[in-house]
């Protein structure tokens, strides 16, 4: 199964790898990846472990029956290997419509999702 990241590889050389706690991001857009295949696959246990403390549920339930189609990754500000902070917009398409977001990434003990920026 290729990943549905859409950076080409299989799931399991890609972000199966992060799922699996055998790699982590090395930058804010590879956990935002990473984050989008989670929920493609049905894996609420990642979501959960890359969600910053001060921002994550209790608990996550995602819906079975939701058929994620493809990731457009339209910007990113910072979130490289050398820094702390970065955001990254992205289009997330779903049968049932459009995920459009700017994420709010932030280093602490690896990469972690914080939330979207309002705006």
């Amino acid at each position: 199964m290729r990943c549905p990241c859409g950076t080409g590889p299989a799931l399991d050389a890609c972000c199966g790898r992060l799922h699996a706690g055998a790699a982590t991001a090395a930058t804010a857009e590879q956990l935002m990846r990473s984050r989008y295949s989670a929920f493609a696959v049905g894996d609420a246990a990642y979501l959960l472990r890359s969600w910053h403390a001060s921002t994550r549920p209790r608990r996550l339930v995602l819906d079975p029956d939701e058929h994620w189609l493809r990731l457009e990754v339209l910007a990113r500000s910072d979130g490289g290997l050398f820094d702390t902070e970065g955001t990254v917009e992205f289009r997330a398409h779903a049968a049932s419509g459009v995920v459009h977001e700017v994420s709010r990434f932030v280093r602490d003990d690896g990469w972690q999702y914080v939330g979207a920026v309002p705006g």
